[in-house]
């Protein structure tokens, strides 16, 4: 790949890619900044301009913290110089910053979080190939109008349900409902497929504090006692990790139709890996939630309806409007490939057209 005028901005905010043992606890820790975690890289195909963020594993972080991520992004495309922005993240939670910075991003120019499964000073970290890749797309006009991405082990995945599937594979990441984005080899060459529609993006909240929302788990004999206990700290949103198609049972049933009486936003999501939630059965399943005021996830998996629900919710929407964004935004026909127009398919920027 030949040099570009322009940067990428890095911001660096620490996770698995920047961590090494400590050797006093024995723990791996984040450690690493910006500046270190690009040497390990080795790149110098585009330039790079380093912002340290913040130097976390991503289990620590806050709905604040991945607020504070997506507003350093904005800062970073200010410039008309930037030409993309490739975010160094830990995978724990990757996959919910990623999607808050693909819910807000409103630019064409590509956003790309990636990080590592092995820490830098393992014998062979995979953090640098890693980063070589995203800045190799971030730079990239083909992954422009695509918002937010994660590259990972040469994958390319767009937000949207997508989702960790591995601990400690290399390939941490994976979209079992569209598949991936597209591909990127350690030489550069950069294959996507279609660019999906993408939704109007929302207005950045000022904040997330005071806006509590809990994951409340269903399981075989699941009382209310767990939803009861978010309402009372103070939750406004609540997402069901539910059963199968989105199911619970009459005492949870019960126990939303309470909440969204009182103007609680209810969101049913589901335990299983790969598939949609619907409202299919009675007696305490998904059909029931729906007719007790709970709204399902669609494609969205509970870490990304759980961000959704409270990016909402921190604006201050009224639930009724909460409850319609939420079923756009999980709507399996708005994640997909956006649908082929009438121009040539031999037009290099007809949608329809996989780039070379």
């Amino acid at each position: 790949m030949e040099s570009l005028t322009g940067h990428v901005a890095l911001l660096a905010t620490g996770g698995t890619i920047a961590s090494r043992v400590d050797g006093a606890e024995g723990a791996t820790v984040a450690a690493d900044g910006g500046s270190t975690i690009l040497a390990a890289a080795g790149t110098r195909t585009v330039a790079v301009e380093v912002v340290d963020l913040m130097q976390k594993g991503s289990y620590l972080l806050t709905f604040d913290d991945m607020l504070a991520v997506c507003v350093a992004i904005r800062a970073a495309l200010h410039s008309p110089a930037t030409l993309g922005v490739v975010v160094t993240h830990g995978t724990d939670t990757m996959e919910e910053t990623a999607y808050l910075a693909d819910l807000l991003h409103d630019d064409p120019r590509p956003v790309v979080f990636t990080g590592a499964q092995r820490a830098a000073d393992s014998p062979e970290p995979d953090g640098p190939g890693n980063l070589r890749a995203a800045l190799t797309l971030a730079a990239s006009p083909e992954a422009r109008g695509r918002g937010a991405l994660i590259v990972f082990d040469g994958e390319i995945l767009a937000l949207p349900a997508t989702r960790k599937t591995e601990t400690t594979n290399l390939r941490a990441f994976g979209n079992p409902e569209l598949g991936p984005a597209g591909s990127i080899t350690p030489e550069g060459e950069i294959l996507l497929g279609p660019a999906p529609l993408r939704p109007a993006p929302l207005d950045t909240p000022p904040t997330g504090a005071g806006v509590r929302v809990d994951v409340i788990a269903c399981y075989p004999g699941a009382d209310a006692a767990l939803f009861v206990a978010a309402l009372a700290a103070g939750a406004r949103g609540i997402v069901l990790e539910a059963t199968g198609l989105g199911n619970a049972n009459a005492a949870l049933c019960d126990a939303v139709r309470d909440a969204v009486r009182d103007g609680v936003v209810v969101v049913t999501s589901t335990r299983v890996h790969a598939g949609p939630v619907r409202g299919v059965y009675g007696a305490g399943g998904g059909r029931t939630l729906e007719d007790a005021g709970a709204v399902p996830s669609g494609l969205l998996r509970p870490p990304q309806a759980r961000t959704l629900l409270q990016a909402l919710l921190s604006l201050r929407l009224p639930p009724e409007e909460v409850v319609r964004r939420v079923r756009q935004r999980g709507d399996p026909d708005l994640l997909g490939p956006a649908p082929p127009t009438d121009r040539s398919p031999d037009s290099p920027s007809a949608p329809g057209k996989a780039d070379p």
